[in-house]
């Protein structure tokens, strides 16, 4: 098996210097923010696999059930040629869903070379020992860093045809503006012919999606104030976690559900040698979680520069899973 880190996947600086600058960019915006991309130190990782296995947190079952009942009709949407090709996942983490993709696709015996982005080291390792077990002869490499970095840095390892997954409605955490951005940095990125294949958290009764992301066991909860101990940890921050109350909501019209933190008492908070104030009750906005229409959905892809080439809806039709291809 070929399993490889990229040892030149990281970006010029060090991930450090880009940390420590976009928490203090979102803390002295108005209002402030901090990118949730953030959320996935070796801690946050854990806490995202206990959320992903909670029964209110519909999502992960539901395109599980794609991937895992309908993959035959997958791989004949996004590999309909059977020509060698370049399976990259942006945000890969433990790959549970692709999972079976690449199992079918191995069982194909196809050609392929299976390239799992993600900004988290800690996962991309895990990653590594799991597939190097389960498929000993399927070429591996991964690549640790941001999206369209290593887009470009797969497309310098090889001139084969590209097919992008990007899962679990990654593209729900962002705003409507950065979403349409990204689908067309993504077009950008690749070559005619190319595919891409995108999951989208549709909309639906808005009780069940508010539950998902407002558990009552408090998983999501620790999920985002766990940033806050990663500042304390890695930039010499000393935020009070205890002053900080985690809070959610969703707008079914917009479709956007939305988690901040909520400052609970008038506080300062050093940031190595920064200083941020807080006011009472002031928010952080932590995430966006976007839900979808399949009228947004189909202007988003004619928008990027892409042809919808298909798309496949779980048993509930609650997710879809889009094919665009690029013109």
């Amino acid at each position: 098996m070929n399993v490889q880190l990229d040892p030149h996947a990281k970006t010029e600086n060090h991930p450090i210097d880009h940390f420590r600058l976009d928490v203090l960019e979102g803390l002295k915006n108005s209002p402030k923010r901090l990118s949730s991309k953030y959320f996935y130190d070796k801690i946050g990782d854990h806490l995202f696999q206990q959320i992903m296995a909670m029964p209110e947190y519909y999502l992960t079952r539901c395109e599980l059930d794609i991937f895992k009942n309908k993959t035959q009709e997958l791989t004949d949407l996004i590999i309909p040629e059977n020509e060698p090709f370049d399976l990259i996942e942006l945000g890969a983490g433990d790959a549970m869903k692709s999972t079976f993709l690449l199992k079918h696709l191995v069982e194909r015996g196809l050609e392929f070379t299976y390239m799992p982005i993600d900004i988290s080291g800690n996962i991309l390792s895990i990653l590594n020992e799991k597939l190097s077990t389960q498929f000993p002869d399927m070429p591996v490499t991964c690549l640790e860093g941001d999206y369209f970095d290593m887009l470009q840095k797969a497309a310098s390892l090889s001139d084969r045809r590209k097919v992008i997954l990007f899962l679990g409605s990654n593209i729900g955490n962002m705003n409507p503006e950065e979403a349409q951005s990204f689908c067309l940095s993504l077009n950008q990125n690749l070559s005619s012919g190319d595919r891409v294949l995108i999951g989208f958290d549709l909309k639906k009764n808005p009780h069940v999606i508010l539950n998902a992301y407002n558990d009552k066991e408090g998983i999501t909860a620790a999920f985002n104030l766990n940033l806050l101990t990663r500042i304390n940890n890695e930039l010499g921050g000393n935020f009070d976690r205890e002053q900080f109350q985690h809070y959610q909501t969703y707008d079914p019209v917009s479709g956007a559900c939305r988690s901040f933190l909520v400052s609970l008492k008038k506080q300062e908070v050093i940031i190595g040698r920064d200083r941020i104030s807080f006011e009472e009750n002031e928010l952080i906005d932590m995430e966006i979680s976007q839900k979808f229409s399949a009228e947004h959905i189909a202007e988003l892809g004619e928008k990027s520069g892409f042809i919808t080439a298909g798309e496949i809806k779980d048993s509930k039709e609650w997710f879809v899973d889009t094919i665009w291809q690029v013109k």
